[in-house]
């Protein structure tokens, strides 16, 4: 387990590392830079890069984390990437199952894969699933995130691309946006942003502005409409309820 800087979680764990580009969001992967530069300071767990592997010498961790908290699972991969096997998949969903203090948060681009599996996987209520949907071309993820077991179902619009319109907000629990950031960022617009907040709204759907992105993101910062967006859902008693927390 890390800490992490990513605004909506507090830390991420890698039972995977690696992964192989399968859209338009994965043109300037942060993941793959971030182990490119670890393979050049001759860190182990990155001697061939980014290329696909498996860790299960951490899998155990979760078991000793004794306060609760929320966990970014493959932070540096794909979880139903096609290459990794079913089985380390019910492995990793196994201690996720057996931690329900903590709240594991796992994002994928192969929701098809996602979906595939999704009925043969022990869902318990700490586990929050979403999809990344980077443009409209990509909008279809939301229906098969919907059509998971999954607790908490959630949307990452990180790199936003191109403006998006979420058809149906039925079983969609919260809505993160970002920008994209680093060397050749592609821009984001302000009116794209602000449609998806109004559409939230309009549904009641907490939405969490991560960043506006570009080369310098901390320059470009996470303002919207002069505030800082940082809703959340929470659960509550372990229902599906949801309160709205605000920074």
């Amino acid at each position: 387990m890390r800490t992490t800087k990513i605004e909506w979680t507090e830390s991420t764990w890698n039972p995977t590392r690696g992964c192989t580009k399968i859209s338009s969001g994965c043109e300037h992967c942060y993941a793959e830079r971030i182990a490119k530069r670890l393979q050049s300071m001759g860190n182990g767990k990155y001697i061939n890069g980014f290329a696909l592997a498996l860790h299960p010498e951490v899998l155990n961790e979760p078991y000793s984390w004794r306060n609760p908290r929320s966990v970014f699972v493959n932070s540096m991969s794909d979880l139903f990437h096609e290459k990794i096997p079913f089985d380390y998949i019910q492995k990793v969903f196994k201690v996720m199952n057996e931690n329900r203090r903590h709240t594991f948060q796992i994002l994928t681009k192969r929701s098809n894969v996602l979906f595939e599996f999704s009925k043969y996987l022990n869902w318990t209520k700490n586990i929050w699933m979403g999809v990344t949907v980077e443009s409209q071309q990509f909008a279809y993820r939301i229906d098969e995130l919907r059509r998971t077991e999954a607790f908490v179902k959630f949307l990452s619009l990180e790199p936003l691309i191109s403006s998006v319109k979420i058809a149906s907000f039925t079983e969609i629990d919260w809505v993160i946006v970002g920008g994209e950031s680093g060397p050749g960022a592609r821009p984001m617009l302000k009116e794209w942003v602000i449609d998806l907040k109004n559409q939230c709204q309009s549904h009641n759907v907490p939405f969490f502005f991560k960043q506006w992105g570009g080369v310098n993101k901390k320059k470009s910062g996470r303002l919207l409409e002069g505030r800082i967006w940082d809703e959340m859902p929470i659960r509550k008693h372990n229902q599906k309820h949801f309160l709205f927390q605000h920074n």
